[in-house]
């Protein structure tokens, strides 16, 4: 018997072996039971995820002779054909290669015929969005008084391109990517089958290269046995693909981290000799960057696909800003790397690029002190620019409105002895929180706290933002103090402002102080005076 590839041989024959479309297999299962089956389902995702497999179980499905728990039973004479390619019933066809509109009209004159062997007459109709749009013209008129024994099963790539005439009649089910792990597993279990050996590592490198297709992975995977003489390992897996270790990824991120240019380069000179794919190479540098913004933000995030001491270590000495920066100039390298002189060329001034746009007063996470409290600087005064009449009259300092200020919240200088804040402004900008967290920690003041509890008054007037937002305050608190603190909230009014109320109010008092100083400056005077000027009501805003 001929060799049948991986893709066909494990190809799905009921809903219960599809992979990670449970959300469609769920959808069809229902309508099966409860005989509540539309007269036109459109499938649409990106290659390989399914669209046609899921289709033709339908098909099969609607048609068997005794379902099994809503899935073909594999063993009436329905699905023996089916299996077979002798089922009459079923028209499938490419419209890729059928785009004209006569044979479109050809393949609907018979529609009106009852089936000859099954419950219904199926046309199944692949690449559906290539058909012409007389095609389409003509398809509409079936759609929309369809005999009561035919079933339309499209599928679809480009959902786009199909009239929304035609989208409107269809009831339509996306299908989803699939994850790599789930690629993994499946792989994993068709090679358990077949009997042959396999590395997870190499198998980890197929599913990611898969990029969500089933049927691609397969492919991969079929070429990888051949590959490798009857068994799948990591090293020809990576020699197939054109890919390095991890460990030279993990060398040139820490070289990154250390800010280290020369180390960098002799990493990536190491790394040519190999003659590698450099845009797998920058690929995995952002996946891994990834995993380190996560750790950051979740310091409990853990990833067995990536060494999480080298992940830790990377949380450690890069600064949340330096992972997103590193991030956003590997992403946009990666389009631009075609446009290079050469892939090596290329993927070295993406690094370098990392290197020259980091700031230099970027800190590691750890060691990270607060800021001082506020800095203030002048601008020139604009008198210059004044006819000279009005040059000729007293000028003062300038006015608060043009002061410029970098600021922190005040009370962040306060500081106990023990190297923490004493009061909840402090904490709360040492905490290093944001969005609905730090709008609830504004909201709240300090009550108590001690080793076991911190008890804030919120201000009953402010509605509460859920309990996720209170769950991240406890934890950054309890990661703060390195204590397993609980944290209480009780709404009572207190005789203390709130944080809200403090920075809104020195927002009032900074607005107010600015209007105070324009109109009490005598250049803004000689201006009204010696050219009729008036202020506009709204116009004045202080400086930040």
């Amino acid at each position: 018997m001929a060799y049948q590839v991986l893709a066909r041989k494990w190809r799905p024959s009921n809903f219960t072996q599809l992979v990670g479309q449970e959300h469609v297999s769920q959808s069809l299962i229902h309508a099966l039971q409860h005989d509540r089956l539309h007269h036109a389902y459109l499938f649409t995702g990106t290659r390989g995820v399914g669209k046609t497999t899921v289709a033709r179980i339908l098909a099969k499905a609607i048609n068997c002779e005794n379902l099994q728990d809503s899935n073909p039973c594999g063993v009436c004479p329905v699905c023996l054909d089916f299996e077979q390619g002798r089922f009459m019933d079923l028209i499938e066809v490419d419209a890729a290669s059928r785009t004209k509109v006569e044979d479109t009209r050809e393949l609907l004159d018979n529609a009106q015929y009852a089936p000859s062997q099954g419950r219904y007459k199926v046309y199944l109709i692949d690449e559906v969005h290539m058909l012409s749009g007389h095609s389409f013209n003509a398809l509409l008129k079936t759609l929309e008084e369809p005999p009561p024994h035919v079933k339309f099963l499209l599928a679809t790539t480009d959902p786009h391109k199909i009239p929304v005439t035609v989208l409107s009649r269809c009831l339509q089910f996306n299908l989803k990517r699939l994850l790599p792990d789930q690629i993994d597993k499946q792989m994993c279990f068709i090679l358990g089958q077949e009997n042959i050996n396999f590395e997870p590592a190499a198998i980890k490198l197929l599913a990611r290269a898969a990029d969500g297709s089933m049927r691609d992975g397969l492919s991969l995977l079929d070429q990888a046995i051949v590959y490798g003489s009857g068994s799948v390992t990591l090293s020809d897996v990576a020699a197939m693909l054109g890919t390095v270790a991890q460990q030279p990824i993990d060398d040139i991120l820490q070289a990154l981290a250390a800010q280290d240019a020369n180390r960098v380069l002799a990493k990536i000179a190491e790394v040519a000799e190999l003659t590698p794919d450099f845009a797998d190479i920058l690929q995995q540098m952002l996946r891994v960057l990834h995993r380190v913004a996560l750790l950051q933000q979740l310091p409990d995030f853990v990833d067995h696909e990536f060494d999480q001491a080298l992940l830790a270590d990377l949380a450690q000495s890069l600064v949340p800003e330096d992972v997103q920066l590193f991030y956003q100039i590997g992403l946009i390298g990666q389009r631009d790397l075609d446009l290079a002189p050469d892939p090596r060329s290329g993927f070295e001034m993406v690094v370098l690029r990392m290197l020259t746009f980091r700031p230099q007063t970027a800190e590691p996470l750890a060691s990270r002190e607060p800021q001082p409290a506020i800095a203030v600087k002048a601008k020139p005064n604009p008198v210059a620019a004044l006819p000279a009449k009005i040059q000729s009259q007293p000028v003062t300092t300038a006015p608060a409105a043009v002061i410029e200020h970098e600021e922190t919240i005040p009370e962040a200088a306060v500081i106990e002895q023990g190297g923490k804040p004493d009061n909840w402004n402090a904490i709360i900008a040492a905490l290093k929180i944001g969005g609905r967290t730090r709008e609830l920690a504004n909201n709240c003041v300090l009550d108590t706290i001690d080793d076991k509890v911190c008890h804030l008054l919120i201000d009953p007037s402010f509605q509460r933002v859920g309990n996720i937002a209170e769950e991240r305050l406890r934890d950054a608190l309890q990661k703060y103090y390195g204590k397993p603190l609980k944290l209480q909230i009780t709404p009572q009014t207190s005789n203390e402002m709130t944080p809200a109320l403090e920075i809104q109010k020195a927002r009032e008092d900074k607005q107010q102080a600015a209007v105070d100083a324009i109109n009490t400056d005598p250049n803004i005077e000689a201006l009204k005076e010696n050219f009729d000027a008036r202020i506009m009501p709204g116009s004045i805003e202080p400086i930040n």
